[in-house]
């Protein structure tokens, strides 16, 4: 099973770069390249939140989950 992150689709879908979504949600740029490379163990709601709110997009356009595990 794998939780697969696709911020990468959604950032860009809207034309941003991580800087600037960093910038917009008040974390640092290495935080969103853990979470662009699926290598995040986990994510607060309220940064779920921002992302959500900076992107307009729902959770599920960034999380999606799978049967498979990608490592498999």
């Amino acid at each position: 099973m794998a939780i697969i992150v696709n911020l990468d689709v959604m950032l860009a879908k809207r034309k941003l770069k991580s800087k600037d979504l960093a910038e917009r949600i008040g974390i640092t740029t290495a935080n969103i390249s853990i979470l662009r490379s699926g290598k995040a163990k986990a994510i607060r709601f309220s940064t779920l939140e921002a992302i959500c709110k900076a992107l307009d997009c729902q959770p599920a356009d960034i999380l999606e989950y799978s049967e498979s595990d990608i490592n498999d």
